[in-house]
């Protein structure tokens, strides 16, 4: 029976399964070379002296290591910064860290401001159009709070607003979980995003910006309608590199990454934050979202050799297939993001791959993401449409 239902299809299937093979391996190849002239940049010295900046870190929840995330952002080698923490309430529990290490930093600029942000249907944009009002310099950056940043972070930053057409500035980032689910978690940055972002940048140019750190001129911000223009957007961290690169001004990426301290504790938060990245991206460009497909490498491999009948070619397709993938994952982590795990990691990449081609084709089907203990209901170009739950 088995037999006879997929017999007719497999010489449909198999020159389908080895075309996403022969897409995804060059996928692959092209991401390394598309990260050339990010690895031919010197690592000279940062200059301390740029503008003014205010950091607008919108609170919600307790993420880990916060303590040392927060102290990163007080003990920057800089010039006139500012810090500004927004939260809806005085329950948020991590309030009192903050006020804590700020006593330990007695230096550092830091403010707390409480209370509703503006309306919108995106919880963080609301605080942070909240925090950009009460904002006192001139150029503004947006860092979400489980980042932990180098001194020479806001340094490295603003170096490329040298160039008065740069508008926006933003950053690579290397993810660290715990456990081995965690860990799995963490990999959808070398293995997903990564090779997606590089492969965007070189064919688009740089037109989008990352949430790990997003450095904007307020004036520039103003030209696009302030955070009110993104307010109901759930990908609102691509919004703040599209919107300017579609005003006319550049956007750049800086010399650094920084450290991002993934909170993942079990198998439904790793479902919750890809399904809300994965939604984000379908409802924002959903033909560029279908195309995908052809990047599922591994599982199209491993199927191919299913398909095959664990012939040779199967055999040799697969591992030809993985094996790039692999060689990929490891030089763009080690090389680009100087990734020291990813060496005793490699070996889940494949797993990685499976379930990620699993979420991404389960995402066609349902319209909700849970976003930090919230559940919201997205609808087309990514519009937050209500809060479910």
């Amino acid at each position: 029976m088995h037999h006879s239902f997929w017999g007719p299809l497999l010489p449909v299937i198999r020159p389908f399964l080895l075309v996403i093979c022969a897409t995804a391996t060059t996928f692959s190849i092209y991401a390394i070379c598309a990260s050339r002239d990010i690895l031919r940049r010197t690592a000279g010295a940062a200059v301390e002296a740029g503008p003014p900046v205010s950091v607008l870190k919108p609170l919600r929840g307790l993420d880990r290591e916060a303590a040392e995330n927060f102290a990163s952002f007080f003990r920057q080698d800089y010039g006139e910064w500012e810090v500004l923490f927004g939260a809806e309430d005085e329950r948020e529990p991590s309030l009192e860290i903050i006020r804590q290490t700020a006593r330990e930093n007695p230096g550092a600029d830091i403010r707390v401001i409480v209370g509703r942000g503006a309306p919108g249907g995106n919880p963080k944009v609301r605080m942070l159009s909240r925090l950009a009002r009460e904002a006192k310099h001139p150029v503004l950056l947006v860092s979400d709070s489980d980042i932990r940043a180098g001194r020479d972070h806001l340094a490295r930053m603003a170096e490329p607003l040298s160039d008065p057409a740069v508008g926006v500035v933003t950053c690579l980032y290397r993810t660290q979980g715990e456990g081995f689910i965690g860990r799995l978690d963490s990999l959808s940055l070398s293995t997903e995003f990564l090779p997606g972002a590089l492969v965007a940048r070189k064919l688009e140019g740089m037109t989008f910006a990352m949430g790990a750190g997003i450095l904007i001129r307020r004036e520039v911000l103003d030209e696009i309608g302030g955070f009110s223009a993104i307010e109901d957007g759930l990908a609102d961290d691509y919004m703040l590199g599209r919107l300017p690169a579609a005003a006319g001004h550049r956007v750049e990426l800086a010399r650094d990454v920084v450290d991002h301290r993934l909170g993942t504790r079990g198998w439904k938060d790793l479902r919750d934050r890809q399904n809300r990245w994965n939604l984000g991206i379908r409802t924002s460009r959903p033909w560029g979202y279908a195309g995908l497909v052809f990047t599922q490498g591994t599982a199209a491999a491993l199927l191919f050799l299913l398909a095959s009948g664990g012939s040779v070619l199967g055999w040799s397709v697969a591992a030809a297939t993985i094996a790039v993938r692999l060689g990929t994952a490891w030089f763009l982590a080690a090389r680009l993001l100087h990734d020291q795990s990813i060496g005793r990691l490699l070996w889940l990449v494949p797993i990685r791959d499976v379930l990620g081609t699993a979420l991404w084709f389960a995402s066609f089907f349902g319209n909700t993401v849970v976003w930090r203990g919230r559940r919201l209901r997205v609808g087309a170009g990514g519009r937050i449409l209500d809060t479910v739950s």
